[in-house]
């Protein structure tokens, strides 16, 4: 069990999927979160669920992509909770479907922007606030792509590499400061986007889990929740720029 009462942190993307996950679990160990995502629909669904459950959040319009947009996201972790003690950075894309000589420009561009240059500029503000505090912890969600590729995601599977590099590097430099910042690699996970993808590629659902992990399931959003839970807290505390699998086994085959 982790306890997270007394702090604060913010979750990215966190208007379903994953991002929801990690917020419900901060939030019912006891942390305060600000729920950031674009789509103020699903945020706000975000936060209406975990105050349900009897803990604390609210809401933050971001698109990652726009850096004005994340210096406003950090001032209102701060405004709102005074202190930014994790940070979960889990918003992006996935919105090639083609061969990579078919990928129109500017998907490419949607694809860095957000899960690149997003990252990018949350790692930039949070690591300068947790510098200032002397303490935090970093998670940046890559995927299994960063190391093997799939078929018809290139752009995606480049953009996973950069975000490894980006924990790698960001880790090294902010260690000294007190900042702790590593990755997880989610493999198979059962969500929106997963479940449109197959439907887009008329794939059949056992096929895939079959390929894709060795207990017989998809992975669950919990799963990756668990992962960070773990990655940001004291028991976790000589990790540095990890790249932690939750992949049902995917890479170890």
């Amino acid at each position: 069990m982790h306890d997270y009462t007394g702090k604060a942190g913010l979750i990215t993307g966190a208007g379903s999927g994953i991002g929801r996950a990690i917020a419900l679990a901060f939030a019912q160990a006891g942390g305060r979160v600000v729920v950031a995502d674009i789509d103020s629909r699903g945020g706000e669904e975000t936060v209406r669920l975990i105050h349900e459950a009897g803990g604390q959040a609210s809401f933050q319009r971001c698109d990652v992509s726009l850096a004005a947009d994340v210096e406003a996201l950090i001032n209102t972790v701060l405004a709102n909770y005074g202190t930014l003690d994790f940070a979960i950075n889990n918003a992006a894309v996935e919105l090639e479907k083609t061969a990579l000589t078919e990928v129109p420009e500017a998907i490419y561009d949607r694809i860095m922007a957000v899960n690149v240059k997003g990252v990018f500029f949350c790692l930039q503000e949070q690591i300068r606030q947790m510098a200032r505090q002397g303490q935090g912890a970093i998670v940046n969600i890559a995927s299994v792509n960063a190391h093997r590729p799939q078929y018809h995601q290139s752009v995606y599977t480049a953009s996973k590499h950069a975000v490894l590099g980006l924990t790698r590097n960001a880790a090294i430099e902010a260690a000294a400061a007190g900042v702790r910042i590593n990755a997880i690699c989610p493999g198979a996970i059962e969500t929106p986007m997963l479940e449109a993808s197959l439907d887009q590629a008329n794939l059949p659902r056992q096929d895939v889990i079959e390929r894709m992990s060795l207990n017989g399931r998809f992975g669950r959003p919990h799963d990756i929740a668990q992962a960070a839970l773990w990655l940001c807290s004291e028991d976790a505390s000589f990790t540095y720029g990890h790249a932690l699998a939750v992949d049902g086994g995917y890479l170890a085959r």
